[in-house]
């Protein structure tokens, strides 16, 4: 696992506990329900760092386009 991928899955922990209640903490820092949107906007931010790294293993692109097809 990665640096990256750990944080991935200590953003869903919290996002997890805080939906559930609980009080939980990433760097020292306590975070309840009104902290909601910093972590969920916090486990984007690193789920598109792995989604970079995992690219350049690739050998692709970090970006790329989606089409709607509605």
């Amino acid at each position: 696992m990665s640096i990256e991928s750990d944080m991935v899955d200590l953003y869903i922990q919290a996002e997890k506990d805080v939906l559930l209640g609980l009080e939980t903490s990433i760097n020292g820092r306590s975070l309840t329900m009104v902290d909601l949107d910093e972590i969920r906007s916090g486990r984007k931010e690193w789920e598109k760092r792995v989604n970079t790294l995992a690219a350049k293993t690739r050998g692709g692109s970090s970006t790329f386009s989606v089409a709607r097809l509605n």
